[in-house]
């Protein structure tokens, strides 16, 4: 019987399962939606109990398509920076899953900013006080839903291991408490200031443990036979970059997809230039290893949006027109259709087409598209590169990494190679390395190295001129969105 790490990739839209193999393989995987409410603007929510569900029936689709496997850890990977609440005592949810897209403590996040605790705030968790993160969502789900009863706050992955572990264990680890913001990221401990300073109890809050770590055992966990150990918790971003192997500074990884997440390792604690943030990567033995990030808002959504504008069938078809050109004769398409994100940070920005000419056809606006790609990721990783003095491997991994062309336009505007995954589970790979890790299935980094599956490396080849000439383009255009609200 073939023995396998099960991952758990739990996102905002799918909950999926992944079988990985001790060569490395994927041997099998299964996937279950996972619905979301939108109750008021701006309000975005999910059931705690539906994303169990989910996470159970994927894990069943997965175990379903093999029969001679035996599941010997867990790894777990996660959407970030959701938040729930559930009782103690019943394992009963109180209140709804606050997602990271809700916007509903806005208010409360612009008092906090106002009153001036935002410098303070990013010194010690490296993050701005912004909506998108956990405490003063939990602060609202204890204002609003709190009983009497024992209660526990935490992230999705926390959430996973309680069930898992038939509410044996309320933990976390390094990466998904740096999330929180209400973590000290350079002592590695719960803030007793920024606890105070959002009113959230220190005692709700999980016990925090290293991303390898066996958290517990799997008991009355349904799909799954009881005793198997519950071996890592990892945000999904974080995991993605394990799961390429950036086990050095200055290694990054860029996941495209709606919008796109940019990190790259970094030796230590460094308080954030502005634009980009700080986070703990991962860790193991008791060491944390540190990234910045940058979240770009709207990276790979332009493409279908820009082939409906044409009237094009579909991306392939916006792709194939771009192709036809060599350059967009100095049309500039910013895609801040819901505002910009790092390391601008506007967000009443909106869209811009500048730079048109007559002698522009669809194929220039097609190329423009495709080129904001790159010159929003070009943008977080020279300030990523001047704080971390150089970037190393860069590792490209989401659908869009698939075409050559537009990996080839993110190397030529980087000026630095870029090596795509040839798998699409990046997430659910790291997850189950460090589960791997923390049981001894693999005995160290070296041995994961040597389980790598990439492409070949896509070098840059636009002249040094070009380069600078469009991003100076680029940089203009930018101008004219900001100055445009």
């Amino acid at each position: 019987m073939e023995r396998a790490v099960l991952a758990i990739d739990e996102g905002t839209t799918n909950s999926k399962a992944v079988l990985v193999s001790l060569s490395g393989k994927i041997v099998a995987s299964g996937s279950c939606p996972v619905p979301t409410q939108y109750p008021q603007p701006g309000w975005v929510q999910q059931d705690a109990s539906a994303i169990w569900t989910a996470t159970q029936e994927a894990i069943a689709a997965c175990l379903a398509q093999t029969q001679d496997v035996e599941v010997v850890a867990i790894g777990i990977s996660n959407q970030r920076e959701s938040i729930l609440m559930w009782d103690r005592a019943t394992g009963a949810p109180l209140g709804p899953v606050v997602t990271w897209q809700c916007h509903r403590t806005s208010d409360a996040c612009e008092a906090l900013k106002a009153a001036g605790h935002e410098p303070g705030v990013i010194a010690r968790t490296g993050l701005p006080i912004d909506p998108m993160f956990p405490p003063t969502k939990a602060a609202w789900l204890l204002q609003h839903h709190a009983t009497a009863g024992d209660i526990c706050i935490g992230t999705v992955d926390s959430w996973l291991i309680w069930n898992l572990s038939g509410g044996a264990v309320h933990a976390t680890d390094r990466s998904n408490a740096a999330r929180t913001q209400l973590f000290n990221l350079a002592g590695g401990v719960w803030d007793d200031d920024l606890c105070a300073l959002f009113g959230v109890d220190k005692a709700l809050l999980p016990d925090v443990h290293d991303s390898a770590h066996v958290f517990g055992r799997t008991k009355g966990a349904g799909v799954l036979p009881d005793g198997i150990p519950i071996a890592s918790a990892i945000g999904d971003s974080h995991a993605a970059l394990f799961g390429h192997g950036a086990f050095h500074p200055g290694d990054g990884k860029i996941t495209f997809g709606t919008g796109s997440s940019v990190m790259t390792t970094i030796p230590e604690f460094i308080v954030p230039p502005k634009g980009i943030t700080t986070t703990i990567a991962w860790s193991m033995n008791g060491q944390s290893t540190f990234a910045f990030e940058g979240n770009i808002l709207v990276s790979a959504s332009i493409l279908p949006w820009t082939a409906t504008m044409l009237g094009l069938p579909d991306v392939d078809a916006l792709m194939e027109l771009a192709q036809s050109t060599d350059d967009s004769m100095g049309v500039t398409l910013v895609p801040a259709h819901v505002g910009l994100g790092a390391p601008h940070w506007n967000t009443e920005a909106r869209g811009l087409i500048s730079g048109l000419t007559f002698g522009v056809g669809p194929a220039q606006i097609a190329r423009a598209a495709v080129e904001s790609i790159p010159f929003q990721v070009g943008d977080v990783f020279a300030i990523m590169a001047d704080a971390a003095g150089g970037i190393g491997r860069v590792s490209v991994d989401g659908g869009p990494s698939r075409n050559r062309f537009l990996m080839g336009l993110v190397a030529d505007i980087l000026n630095h190679a870029v090596t795509p995954a040839r798998s699409t589970e990046a997430s659910a790979l790291g997850a189950a390395h460090l589960a791997g890790l923390a049981t001894g299935i693999w005995p160290d980094l070296a041995a994961l190295t040597q389980l790598a599956d990439r492409d070949a490396d896509i070098a840059p080849q636009m002249p040094p001129g070009t380069r600078e000439a469009r991003k100076a383009a680029w940089h203009k255009a930018i101008a004219r969105t900001v100055c445009a609200v």
